[in-house]
């Protein structure tokens, strides 16, 4: 008798067009996803354009626009050694982190290299929640090993998170009637009720303007959306995708694993990671907080000085320096490094972008290989390159507390 086949089940998702998994929001992105263009980030769809991603973009920097952040993945640490365990484990001095804040960190191997950058909110005293953009569980649990009373869980799929990035998304969180939402600080917590449950709000994002991020119950989810864009109309609210996103990150000095820097498990050759000095995060080493993985190596680094720069980059003319390699000397004779990251800024206006440069060659003249068309022909163009020693977009309105209702 031959085998009968297994029926696909009723709630199957075509993958071609929506990726393998749906986030909570799924109903509302993809009846408003035009272009059907999806990526997949986690097992999960993820919008890369709705319709063009430079409307999206400048939602950001004008009014008002919406990330879903749901494939983030989230971990919970709870427990007496919590503080204690994430100490270990990443760079900057969890003990001096405030109830009810946001701070970024790096966490690393022995040797120093970067494993995965990643949000930690301290919840309580003894609970946080960690957000990062690939999944490192089982580094976490090897990372625990040791300590008694810490409960380390992965609430994924617990919780649904959209970026809320804009300069009006702060009156648009109040016209909700969020009261008090105007006196949260960067990188802080507030709690509102929503819902079946509560809704947490952090003054967090990655696009460097004014923004926030938010946390609720996959049950309250499609509410939550509703909301933001019926009352969102007034203040010019736009769904973005991954694209637009890119853009406003860059302008804002953020790196992205997987094009700033390769996680350390993940890595095939050698030396292809990175270090927290390299990727320019010596700000958030610490080193007076005693011992964390990684502190001897990264010690040595500091010491010696030897190793690779990510430069901001400012390049002459406007042809991006997608994929360019760097090089020393007025005849370029000499290669130093590559870009990882490029555009040209419609704010800035600028050709900026992100280069990994040599130590030595830090102080420049730096030079781009530029390879463009021109009328269909390729073209071949060397762009002097200007160290930039601050983020490309910083409007003073993302630090403002309040903010300005623009």
């Amino acid at each position: 008798m031959p085998l009968k086949a297994e029926l696909q089940p009723s709630n199957a998702i075509d993958h071609v067009h929506t990726g393998i998994l749906q986030t909570p929001f799924h109903s509302r992105t993809s009846a408003l996803n035009i272009n059907q263009a999806w990526a997949n980030w986690n097992g999960y769809a993820s919008a890369l354009s709705f319709h063009d991603e430079h409307i999206e973009y400048f939602a950001t920097r004008n009014t008002t626009a919406v990330f879903d952040v749901s494939p983030m993945r989230k971990y919970r640490f709870t427990g007496a050694d919590a503080e204690a365990m994430l100490n270990r484990m990443v760079t900057r001095d969890v003990s001096k982190q405030k109830v009810d804040t946001v701070a970024y960190n790096v966490w690393c191997t022995d040797a120093g290299r970067v494993i995965d950058d990643g949000t930690l909110f301290r919840l309580a005293d003894d609970d946080f929640m960690l957000c990062c953009a690939d999944p490192c569980l089982d580094w976490f649990l090897l990372a625990a090993v040791g300590f008694n009373d810490v409960s380390i869980s992965d609430i994924s799929d617990d919780i649904a998170s959209l970026a809320l990035q804009g300069p009006t998304s702060c009156a648009l969180l109040k016209a909700l009637g969020f009261d008090g939402i105007d006196n949260c600080k960067p990188f802080q917590i507030v709690r509102f009720p929503f819902g079946s449950g509560e809704l947490m709000i952090s003054r967090t994002g990655y696009t460097g303007d004014l923004g926030y991020e938010l946390w609720v119950d996959p049950a309250d989810a499609v509410a939550l959306w509703d909301a933001l864009f019926s009352t969102g109309e007034l203040y010019g609210i736009q769904p973005m995708g991954e694209d637009s996103l890119d853009m406003a990150r860059l302008e804002a000095g953020f790196i992205a694993p997987d094009v700033e820097f390769h996680g350390a498990l993940g890595t095939v050759n050698r030396h292809h990671d990175h270090s927290p000095f390299e990727l320019g995060l010596s700000w958030i080493v610490n080193f007076k907080k005693g011992h964390f993985t990684g502190r001897e190596a990264l010690l040595k680094q500091k010491e010696s000085g030897e190793h690779r720069h990510l430069l901001r980059l400012d390049i002459e003319g406007n042809k991006p320096a997608e994929h360019s390699i760097l090089y020393a000397g007025e005849n370029c004779e000499k290669e130093i490094g590559y870009v990882t990251s490029a555009m040209w800024s419609p704010v800035v206006k600028a050709n900026i972008a992100y280069g990994l440069v040599e130590a030595k060659y830090v102080k420049g003249p730096i030079w781009a290989e530029i390879y463009h068309q021109k009328e269909l022909r390729w073209v071949r163009k060397v762009a002097r390159c200007t160290v930039v020693n601050r983020p490309f977009w910083a409007p003073d309105r993302a630090k403002a507390t309040p903010p300005p209702d623009c």
